[in-house]
């Protein structure tokens, strides 16, 4: 920040973007694009990066996903693509993957065991 306030007070007392730019060390579009931000919304700091920008897509089914769940509990997530898609659905074997983690939804399938022989049976 303290970089594009001392390069658009340049711009603001007279100097040209490409002038500021090369005072400061940076492209020329850089300064540009920081005085046109600026011009357009009042602020020139920077914009937020990364984030989760899809799973709102599949958040619109979200009831739909666990309904299915529900039903089978030992359905697995390409069983459960296949029944999304006849559901007008099209997602992806990961999506889904991230969905159940992002809502806390272990499915691990554990196998049945024998009782342990080690163990005393006093």
């Amino acid at each position: 920040m303290d970089l594009r306030s001392r390069a658009l007070a340049a711009v603001d007392e007279g100097m040209s973007c490409r002038a500021a730019a090369r005072r400061y060390g940076v492209a020329a579009a850089t300064v540009i694009g920081w005085h046109d931000q600026r011009r357009s919304t009042g602020g020139y700091a920077a914009k937020a990066q990364g984030g989760d920008t899809r799973s709102q897509r599949i958040e619109a089914h979200h009831d739909t996903i666990l309904a299915l769940h529900a039903a089978r509990r030992d359905i697995t997530l390409d069983e459960l693509r296949r029944e999304l898609g006849q559901a007008g659905v099209t997602v992806a074997i990961s999506t889904l993957h991230r969905f159940f983690a992002r809502h806390g939804i272990t499915r691990k399938k554990r196998s049945g065991t024998r009782s342990s022989k080690t163990v005393p049976t006093s």
